[in-house]
């Protein structure tokens, strides 16, 4: 599935009441980084399709919803689950950190990552069993 393009007029329909999880993808044609982070979230588009929707906002043609959330700096990505937005993102990264971000923020299963086991046990036998070596976990 490839991103699509919102504006202020439908952004309502688009983004606050969808049936799933959006991410907004706020950008400008002028923005370099913008376009560096766009085919990554093409990838991710036909990726995640079907437990996020990636749409764009261009935010020169459209000022209103950038200003309501706050974007000061582009590119920013915001992700909405249930009409509000839940997680934000600002600048480019490369796809893998962007899917990590949006796949945690998504509430995916982190097991396979490092930090997520001890989010997941909170405790120091997973921090050994991680790093080889007692650590203190500072909470």
């Amino acid at each position: 599935m490839a991103t699509a393009s919102v504006t202020d007029s439908s952004f309502q329909a688009d983004v606050l009441d969808a049936s799933k999880p959006v991410l907004v993808d706020f950008w400008a044609e002028w923005c370099g980084p913008c376009k560096m982070i766009a085919p990554a979230l093409e990838e991710l588009s036909a990726e995640l399709g079907d437990r996020v929707n990636i749409v764009k906002l261009n935010i020169d043609e459209n000022p209103d919803a950038p200003t309501k959330y706050g974007v000061r700096g582009i590119p920013t990505m915001i992700l909405f689950k249930n009409g509000a937005p839940s997680a934000t993102k600002v600048g480019a990264e490369p796809k893998s950190r962007i899917q990590a971000w949006l796949e945690s923020a998504l509430g995916a299963n982190l097991g396979r990552r490092r930090g997520a086991v001890l989010e997941q046990n909170h405790g120091r036998d997973a921090a050994h069993a991680i790093f080889g070596r007692r650590v203190r976990i500072l909470v």
